[in-house]
């Protein structure tokens, strides 16, 4: 088999076959190219401050499910925002798979949000701001903006805004579809717990009332008979009405 004299390239050559390799998607040659890379500790540090080398070091890790290579060659290297996009998306995939494999089920969407809180992006392959599910805090600003001026917009305002953030219309209608079921959620939530207090609040001053009546009653021995006396004469004439209305009825 035919073999490249390596040991005569220079940095930018091997940047250059790794790009050619990385656009092509032949991530076996790929691999097999780095392995033939030179030992030699004055080649290695020239190789380890490319970019281009350093990226399809990452590429191969992942792909030969390597992640502890993986996440050292993220956290450990500087990276330009050119190459942020894909590093990312190998960074959280391989956080996703690692969690997959260990709970033995697909993520949901949730899941994956907890991964991501878990793992966050390394300062080296991220700008530094704020994210929600992959969105940047100024398309969620301008997003919510929208909203609140219109939570059912119509294809033409989601191709407008499309535009305005950078997303594609799926992305957006998404987005306010996802939105709107998180206020109806939080609305019913709310509505719940008013009901909640309120009917703890009717409890509290019945328990209140029933403490109150006996200490009433007991307030005196003449209280007492007094009570007593007018309780039997309502029952002698609740006993005579009772007879009263029994004969009319017949």
């Amino acid at each position: 088999m035919f073999q490249l004299p390596i040991l005569n390239f220079s940095p930018q050559q091997v940047a250059g076959v790794c790009e050619t390799l990385e656009e092509s998607g032949d991530i076996e040659r790929l691999g097999r190219f780095l392995w033939s890379l030179p030992v030699a500790p004055a080649a290695c540090e020239a190789l380890n401050k490319n970019e281009s080398v350093l990226r399809a070091r990452a590429i191969v890790a992942f792909h030969t499910g390597n992640f502890r290579e993986l996440y050292h060659l993220l956290e450990n290297h500087k990276f330009t925002k050119e190459s942020h996009g894909k590093l990312q998306a190998l960074w959280l995939e391989a956080h996703y798979q690692e969690a997959e494999k260990l709970r033995g089920r697909p993520l949901g969407p949730v899941d994956k949000y907890r991964v991501r809180k878990k793992f966050p992006l390394p300062r080296t392959i991220w700008d530094g701001e704020q994210k929600t599910h992959c969105f940047k805090e100024r398309t969620r600003h301008l997003l919510r903006e929208w909203y609140l001026q219109d939570p059912y917009p119509n294809p033409s305002k989601k191709r407008e805004l499309a535009q305005a953030t950078g997303l594609t219309p799926t992305q957006v209608g998404n987005w306010f579809k996802n939105r709107r079921q998180r206020d109806r959620a939080a609305a019913a939530k709310n509505r719940l717990q008013q009901q909640i207090l309120s009917q703890a609040s009717v409890r509290s001053l019945s328990e209140e009332d029933a403490a109150v009546e006996p200490l009433v009653g007991a307030s005196s021995p003449a209280a007492s008979l007094c009570s007593v006396s007018e309780r039997s004469k309502a029952a002698t004439s609740a006993i005579s009405i009772t007879s009263s209305d029994s004969d009319c009825d017949i």
